[in-house]
């Protein structure tokens, strides 16, 4: 994956405080991880990171729409998607980020590489199950549920026969499996 400079973020040269830096993502953002989940996306993400005189706190915030696919109905819709995430940054002898909250940058750094980190926030962020939200409040008419209502209806009414035909049993039949049960 190529390095973008806009998620480098050179810390040596901040002061001592908070510092904030946006970033407006698109697909194009995605592409670099050849994640093609999305249709479109229109997301912003604002990022705090407060500069201390040891180590580096960095709070992500994201909010914005992406363009998916319902997964009951296949129908393209916006998604709506926000989250936050907060990575502390310390500096040791040897890069670690095994830690999902905290990063071990070697000594000697200049700079971190936030990508990753927006990337991994964002995707996820996005439910598994994605439903239209037409299909939760019954306003949404495409032919995919219309035929979905039709075979829901169809069966109903098939086991609506079925235990219609149950109930229509001859009283003599129960009187010979009386007979059956009584050995």
């Amino acid at each position: 994956m190529s390095k973008s400079k806009e998620f480098l973020i050179p810390f040596i040269g901040l002061k001592l405080g908070k510092h904030h830096f946006e970033y407006q993502i698109s697909n194009a953002f995605f592409e670099n991880f050849d994640y093609d989940e999305f249709q479109s996306s229109d997301i912003k993400v604002s990022l705090v990171l407060d500069k201390k005189s040891n180590m580096l706190e960095l709070e992500f915030k994201h909010k914005g729409t992406v363009n998916v696919p319902c997964d009951l109905t296949g129908e393209d819709f916006d998604l709506p998607i926000k989250g936050k995430m907060k990575l502390i940054v310390r500096f040791g002898d040897e890069f670690n980020n095994d830690n999902e909250e905290l990063l071990i940058l070697p000594h000697g750094e200049h700079e971190i590489d936030v990508v990753q980190y927006v990337y991994e926030m964002i995707a996820l962020s996005v439910p598994l199950k994605r439903v239209h939200p037409g299909v939760k409040d019954g306003s949404l008419q495409t032919e995919a549920l219309k035929k979905l209502n039709e075979l829901t209806v169809k069966e109903v009414k098939e086991e609506k026969k079925e235990s219609k035909k149950e109930e229509d049993i001859d009283p003599r039949w129960d009187k010979l499996k009386q007979l059956l049960t009584d050995k």
